[in-house]
């Protein structure tokens, strides 16, 4: 199914990339890279990998272009990770079926605290920050396919599965004014948009955008800048849409590409985690964390 803005597709450059602007290589790993965080405090990026096992997973942080160092390591499959409005960084972790929370220092974690752990969830992949504190994340049944979910964990400890009819829901994201929730499915390739409700739980849900290409790739971790438009990997690059479900224009990415996040002391740098390959390339607006609004 097509949303009727996808129908007139636009694929060149969006206009919020600055004109002529091409990716530059940053940082180049052998194993695969996740989740990727800003902290504007320190200028730094932070980044999470994995290897063949389980046990070769960590976080690095970006020193210069093509160095980088292991900040957090052995972390059980932390995968999306974000940075709280309070300067803290919250993780999905896989493996250990838990949502964390890390105190930043300067060469490794000073506290690392368990939000939630639950040994019935699958593999919490990714996650973001409500207005109130909340926090909602993706658990994607890989094994079968019939068990994923979205999840709302609150404040208090409340957790509460939202939604239960998405395959495999990866990436997500949140509006600027924190009304819609978007979603994207990696087994059906789209992405969906939830309303958000003053409690916190969403309503129905529909397709916010199903680009009419062919390519087929993975849909997974996103961002959104300071107007409200998503950038959206999968299904052929970094897909611009704005907060109607228009698409504004496609980046190209020469590898798949898996998240991706704006960062630099401007907010102006958008930062594309890729298949052993971590890019930046320059945009004329910021990231929404730039300029959002403190905690409610």
């Amino acid at each position: 199914m097509l949303t009727g803005s996808a129908r007139a597709i636009e694929t060149n450059m969006p206009p919020t990339i600055v004109p002529g602007a091409r990716l530059e290589e940053m940082y180049a790993d052998p194993r695969s890279f996740g989740g990727l965080a800003w902290d504007p405090a320190a200028q730094k990026l932070y980044f999470t990998v994995s290897g063949k096992s389980k046990e070769d997973t960590c976080i690095l942080r970006l020193e210069a272009p093509g160095r980088a160092v292991v900040w957090a390591d052995r972390t059980e499959g932390v995968n999306g990770i974000l940075l709280s409005r309070d300067g803290r960084l919250l993780g999905a972790q896989a493996f250990g079926h838990r949502v964390l929370r890390y105190t930043l220092g300067e060469f490794q974690p000073r506290r690392v605290e368990t939000l939630l752990h639950d040994d019935r969830l699958n593999q919490p992949n990714d996650l973001v920050e409500g207005l109130r504190g909340n926090i909602y994340f993706t658990d994607p049944d890989f094994a079968n396919r019939t068990k994923s979910g979205v999840y709302l964990l609150r404040r208090s400890g409340e957790l509460v599965k939202l939604i239960s009819d998405m395959t495999l829901p990866k990436g997500l994201r949140l509006s600027n004014d924190g009304r819609t929730l978007y979603v994207g499915d990696s087994h059906e390739k789209l992405w969906r948009s939830f309303p958000v409700m003053p409690n916190g739980i969403t309503g129905p849900g529909k397709i916010f955008f199903d680009p009419p290409v062919e390519n087929r790739s993975d849909t997974d971790g996103m961002t959104i800048d300071e107007l409200g438009n998503l950038y959206l990997p999968g299904r052929g690059g970094v897909w611009v849409v704005d907060p109607g479900g228009k698409a504004l224009g496609l980046i190209p990415a020469p590898r798949f590409c898996s998240n991706v996040t704006f960062g630099d002391r401007d907010g102006r740098s958008l930062y594309l985690a890729c298949d052993q390959r971590l890019y930046k390339i320059r945009a004329r607006v910021r990231g929404a964390l730039f300029v959002r609004q403190p905690r409610h």
